[in-house]
């Protein structure tokens, strides 16, 4: 294999080009001025039955005054091949939002959340389980196959200086959590977290586990390993976090959208003085599920599970959909008078490739109700359901849901930016800046001691 300072040219060569792609990307509009692009996280290493549990700061992703249309994810390799949910589990993703005092740098990645600095504000969703799940995107394993687009005239609102408080700046966090199943004694087992899997007794902090704490996310965090098959070898691999984005330049045509997540295990609970509502909310955000006895129906066998939530503020429901693990049969947000607010149901794969893993699930269906036609009252007591197979226990699953809401429109907005019109953009590459930057590419090989490692840096590929 090739080595020295013709190496380095070569990969200093295809860096060149791919950063001239970059800055092409400023100048690629379609014609509707809807932009695409797709980001991958840095890199992270997964050996037979390890855990990763990553936060990266400062992700890369569009700057400005802009409306988000969609986001998503999906685990590739080096090569950029989908990585099957029975070799990497995808136990979640989540993107936020935050503010940092300019001209601060911290490390790329932190094992934590760390917003508990001062120079740190989370920028948080509509609510209502605060602290625990304050992601402006997120999803798991069925991040695949779930439509993640907002219809026109919507957007996600961010990047308003406005909004932003003096001497700081915006910037997007990004948590992945993934587990290698590949030779797993359980593999299921792996992907639920449960502990004696993991031979774990303490949590991340050092901290003893509780006797009836049997599984969850307290016992797969960041480094720990599950139980492989005896006499199992697989060698290390690099993976990577591909996530497309498409938005739109804000302007005044667009309806901005509050984001609302919601947690079935929820312990918000009324005020028994007065007829206003609590405002704390206690998101356990994951929850066991026991085997029903012996001798019931299989189809009987269901562990449903509802919780009461207030909706101060409401408005016309523009998205909604679900997030459950293996296991999960469907779940449901109803108004206060019974009616169906939205109901999302898990597709299970029934195949080996990337997207149809047998087993999992891959998607979930989403609710896109005509603008208006599907609104929430300020103040309306919502019911939030879960419902999952007890055929057999399950550890550590959640039951989550999603809901973007709009103020009713004031006045009739044009629909400028409809999902049959995304288009992907092609990349345009600007061959004099490309040729620029091979002929300055024999001065600097002589550092090529300092070049940044791609597998550690971000990368925007514009499609």
């Amino acid at each position: 294999m090739p080595r020295g300072p013709q190496n380095w040219l070569l990969s200093l060569l295809i860096l060149l080009v791919v950063i001239t792609a970059q800055k092409s990307l400023a100048r690629l509009n379609d014609k509707n001025g809807l932009k695409s692009a797709v980001f991958l996280s840095p890199k992270f290493v997964m050996e037979t039955g390890s855990v990763s549990n990553k936060f990266y700061y400062n992700i890369d992703l569009p700057r400005g005054h802009i409306a988000i249309k969609s986001f998503n994810a999906e685990v590739v390799d080096v090569a950029g091949n989908p990585v099957p949910l029975h070799e990497t589990y995808l136990h979640h993703w989540a993107v936020v939002r935050y503010y940092q005092f300019e001209g601060i740098e911290v490390s790329k990645y932190k094992g934590d959340f760390g917003f508990y600095q001062s120079n740190f504000i989370v920028v948080k969703n509509a609510g209502i389980c605060g602290n625990g799940l304050p992601q402006f995107f997120g999803l798991g394993s069925e991040t695949r196959r779930t439509a993640t687009h907002v219809p026109d005239p919507y957007g996600i609102e961010v990047g308003n200086l406005a909004e932003i408080p003096s001497g700081y700046e915006g910037r997007w966090l990004l948590n992945v959590h993934a587990i290698d199943t590949r030779g797993a004694e359980d593999s299921l087992g792996c992907t639920e977290c449960r502990c004696d899997l993991y031979n774990v007794t303490k949590d991340e902090y050092g901290q003893p586990l509780n006797q009836d704490y049997v599984g969850g996310l307290r016992c797969c965090y960041d480094e720990t390993r599950c139980r492989v098959r005896k006499g199992f070898e697989s060698g290390e691999r690099s993976l990577f976090v591909r996530y497309p984005v498409t938005w739109v330049d804000w302007d005044s045509s667009i309806l901005p959208v509050k984001i609302y997540i919601f947690d079935v295990t929820d312990k918000w609970k009324t005020s028994d003085k007065s007829s206003q509502h609590s405002s704390k909310h206690d998101c356990q955000i994951e929850y066991n599920i026991e085997s029903c006895v012996a001798g019931v129906a299989s189809d009987s066998c269901v562990d449903s599970r509802r919780v009461s939530l207030s909706m101060l503020t409401g408005g016309d429901v523009i998205y909604g959909a679900a997030h459950q693990h293996t296991g999960g049969i469907g779940s449901a947000l109803y108004g206060e008078d019974g009616r169906v607010i939205c109901s999302s149901l898990p597709i299970y794969g029934d195949g080996k490739e990337a997207g149809n893993e047998a087993g999992y699930i891959v998607g979930m269906s989403a609710c896109y109700p005509q603008p208006g036609t599907v609104k929430i009252s300020n103040g309306e007591t919502l019911i939030l359901e879960s419902n999952y197979s007890s055929t057999q226990g399950h550890t550590g699953v959640m039951g989550l849901f999603y809901l973007l809401v709009a103020d009713p429109p004031t006045k009739p907005n044009s629909f400028l930016h409809t999902p049959g019109q995304v288009k992907t953009m092609k990349p345009h590459f600007v061959w004099g800046e490309v040729f620029f930057g091979v002929s300055i590419a024999a001065a600097i090989i002589a550092g090529y001691r300092r070049r940044s490692q791609r597998e550690d840096g971000y990368e925007s590929i514009v499609v």
